[in-house]
């Protein structure tokens, strides 16, 4: 299907052409909103959480490429599951525990998991190397990395403690929703998109693609770390 190419595309552009803040869907407002407020508020906070799903491009990508090639409803339940925890673990625990990684480096490591799910999608570990990595594992840890990912930015904006434990379970619930919410449309895309014909054909093209933005979003977080260094 050319328009989820062409949507694709646009995705990947929308990577590349991120700044700093966006890579985690945290804008200046929203900064600004994190910083001041104190106390329990649930709903801006479940809120805030889905938005930061549906609108970060890397969290999309990485979703498309993990249920690209799984069919059965049991099979994508279980990988974005295992996605969902380690997204969830590191991301409460992190800012929790005041624990953080540099963000230029841990973006990085996210536009890595983009390149490695594209690759696997592809099929290059058993061509080049004769074998293939545990996917489940893999979408675990790379969870992790996602998750620490976005960690690293509230830490940066200072949130209150007052409140905390609730609005970041709260945060963490609308990051499901909005995780729900983006899946569905992927899968209703990519069910029609199967249908063709030219979908093997394609979803070579579209893996290219993805794996393109993924080294491109690592070159430029690596560029950001040396240059901020």
């Amino acid at each position: 299907m050319r328009l989820f190419l062409l949507a694709l595309i646009v995705c990947g552009a929308g990577v590349l052409s991120a700044t700093d803040a966006l890579a985690h869907a945290v804008t200046q407002g929203d900064k600004g909103y994190i910083q001041e407020v104190t106390g329990v508020h649930l709903f801006p906070f479940l809120y805030l959480g889905a938005k930061h799903m549906v609108t970060g491009y890397d969290h999309i990508l990485f979703l498309l490429g993990v249920v690209f090639f799984l069919y059965r409803m049991k099979d994508i339940a279980i990988y974005v599951s295992l996605f969902a925890l380690g997204h969830s673990v590191t991301m409460l625990a992190g800012v929790f525990f005041d624990f953080g990684i540099n963000s230029y480096l841990i973006d990085a490591i996210i536009g890595f998991s983009i390149v490695y799910k594209a690759l696997d999608n592809l099929g290059a570990y058993q061509r080049w190397f004769g074998f293939q990595p545990n996917t489940k594992a893999a979408v675990l840890i790379f969870g992790f990395c996602h998750g620490f990912g976005l960690a690293s930015k509230i830490i940066e904006y200072d949130i209150s403690p007052n409140g905390l434990v609730q609005n970041l379970l709260a945060f963490n619930v609308g990051v499901e929703i909005g995780q729900l919410l983006a899946l569905a449309a992927i899968l209703i895309l990519i069910g029609f998109w199967r249908r063709q014909d030219s979908f093997l054909k394609q979803a070579y093209t579209a893996n290219v693609i993805m794996m393109t933005a993924g080294f491109l979003l690592v070159g430029y977080q690596l560029a950001g770390y040396f240059v901020s260094a």
